[in-house]
C-alpha cells in the first residue's frame, strides 16, 4: 500500500542552503514584470537610424538655437531619460569623491567637449561631413592607444588600418584640390570631436575599470555631471534663448530623448544579446545614414569623393578593430574588468558586458559612451 512518507522537519533559518540568486544586470528587478522583447535586429535597425538621424538633428537644431543651447538641451533630455530609468530600477548613483572627479573628467571628454565641437561644426560644414568625422573615431583610439597604453603592441594589420583610414580622411576632403570648398574650422571642429572620444576612453580605462556600481548607475552620474558643465557654460557665454522655435526644439528633444539616453539601453541589451562584436557594427551604418538623410532630406550636396572618402574610412576602422592571427596575449590580472579602448582587447564602448578579445567601437554620434568604465563608445554617442 502507498503511504505518504511525513514531511522533513523545517531547517532554522541559519542552516539553510541560500538559494543562488541571478546577478543583477541593472535591466531591472528580478521581481518586476518584463516586457515583451523585440527582436535584436529591429533594435539595431533602430539604433543604426537614431544614431545616424543624429547629425541632421543636430544640424536642424543649430539653425533656431546656439551651438551650447542645442548640446544643453539633449544633454538634459538624455539625462531626464536615464534619471526616470534609475528611478524605476532602483539604480543608486556612484559614492566617493574621487568616482565623481573621475566621472567629471569622463563627462566632459566623452560627452561635453565633443557635442558641443560637433554642434560648432555643423555652422560651417554640412551634417554629412561631420557623420564621416564621427567614423574616425576608432582612427584616433588606435593611434593614442599606441601611445599611451603600454598592453597595447601595434600589429601589421592595425597599423595598415590607421594608414589607409586617414588616406580616406584626406578622400573625404578632397586633398588634391588643395581642400577646396572645405571649411577648415568646421571639419578640425568635427576631427577634434572624433579624437575627444578616444581620450575619454582611455582616462575611463585607467581611472574607473572594475567599479562595482552598474552601468547606468555610471553612465546616468556621468550624463548628470556634463548637463552641469554645459548649464555652466552655457549661462556664461550663450545666456537664455530669446525665441523657442518648435521644429528647432523637436530635434533637440529627438536627440536627447533618443540619441543620448534610449539609444545607449538599447545598445545595452543588444550587447547583452549578441554579443559585442555583432553589437558594435552598427557602427559602420551611422556615416551611411547621415549621408543619406543628409541628402535627401537637407539638399546636402554630395560629391564623388565623399562616398568614397568613407568607404575608405570605414574599411581603416574595421582593419584597427580586427584581429590577426598571431599568438593572443596572456591578459593580465584584472582585464575581464578593463574598459574597452578603440583597438584594444576589450568591450565596446557602452555595452557592459565583459567580453574579454573583442575590439573596441566608436560611439556613434549622440550614443553614451559612458559606461567604459566597468564596460567597454558607442559607439559614440553623438
Amino acid at each position: 500500500m502507498h503511504t505518504t512518507p511525513p514531511p522533513r522537519p523545517a531547517l532554522p533559518a541559519s542552516t539553510r542552503t541560500p538559494v543562488p540568486q541571478r546577478a543583477s544586470t541593472g535591466r531591472g528587478t528580478a521581481s518586476g514584470p518584463r516586457l515583451p522583447r523585440v527582436d535584436w535586429r529591429v533594435r539595431f535597425a533602430a539604433l543604426a537610424l537614431v544614431w545616424g538621424f543624429s547629425f541632421l538633428l543636430i544640424k536642424v537644431g543649430t539653425q533656431g538655437y546656439a551651438p551650447f543651447h542645442v548640446t544643453f538641451g539633449r544633454l538634459l533630455f538624455g539625462t531626464a531619460v536615464l534619471a526616470a530609468v534609475m528611478v524605476v530600477r532602483r539604480a543608486g548613483l556612484p559614492r566617493g569623491v574621487r568616482t565623481w572627479g573621475h566621472l567629471a573628467v569622463a563627462a566632459f571628454f566623452l560627452n561635453a567637449l565633443p557635442f558641443s565641437l560637433f554642434a560648432y561644426a555643423e555652422l560651417t560644414i554640412p551634417s554629412t561631413l561631420a557623420g564621416i568625422c564621427n567614423a574616425t573615431s576608432p582612427l584616433w583610439g588606435m593611434a593614442l592607444s599606441l601611445v599611451a597604453l603600454s598592453e597595447d603592441r601595434p600589429t601589421r594589420r592595425r597599423v595598415a588600418g590607421l594608414g589607409i583610414g586617414f588616406l580616406g580622411v584626406l578622400t573625404v576632403l578632397g586633398a588634391w584640390q588643395g581642400f577646396a570648398g572645405v571649411d577648415a574650422a568646421g571639419t578640425a571642429m568635427a576631427l577634434g570631436a572624433s579624437l575627444s572620444y578616444p581620450i575619454g576612453w582611455i582616462y575611463v580605462r585607467r581611472t574607473l575599470a572594475g567599479r562595482s556600481e552598474s552601468h547606468l548607475s555610471l553612465t546616468g552620474a556621468q550624463l548628470m555631471l556634463a548637463t552641469l558643465q554645459l548649464a555652466v557654460v552655457t549661462g556664461l557665454f550663450s545666456g537664455v534663448p530669446t525665441a523657442f522655435p518648435v521644429v528647432p526644439l523637436l530635434a533637440v528633444a529627438a536627440l536627447g530623448v533618443l540619441g543620448t539616453g534610449l539609444a545607449m539601453l538599447v545598445q545595452y541589451g543588444i550587447v547583452a544579446e549578441v554579443g559585442p562584436t555583432t553589437g558594435q557594427m552598427v557602427t559602420y551604418f551611422v556615416p551611411v545614414i547621415a549621408t543619406a538623410a543628409g541628402v535627401t532630406l537637407l539638399d546636402e550636396p554630395l560629391a564623388w569623393n565623399t562616398p568614397v572618402g568613407a568607404v575608405i574610412v570605414l574599411a581603416g576602422a574595421a582593419l584597427t578593430q580586427s584581429r590577426g592571427t598571431g599568438r593572443r596575449r596572456t591578459a593580465p590580472a584584472g582585464a575581464a574588468h578593463a574598459t574597452p579602448t578603440p583597438g584594444t582587447d576589450a568591450r565596446p564602448p557602452g555595452s557592459g558586458i565583459p567580453a574579454p578579445g573583442t575590439t573596441g567601437t566608436t560611439p556613434a554620434a549622440g550614443a553614451t559612451p559612458a559606461t567604459a568604465a566597468t564596460s567597454a563608445p558607442a559607439a559614440a554617442d553623438i
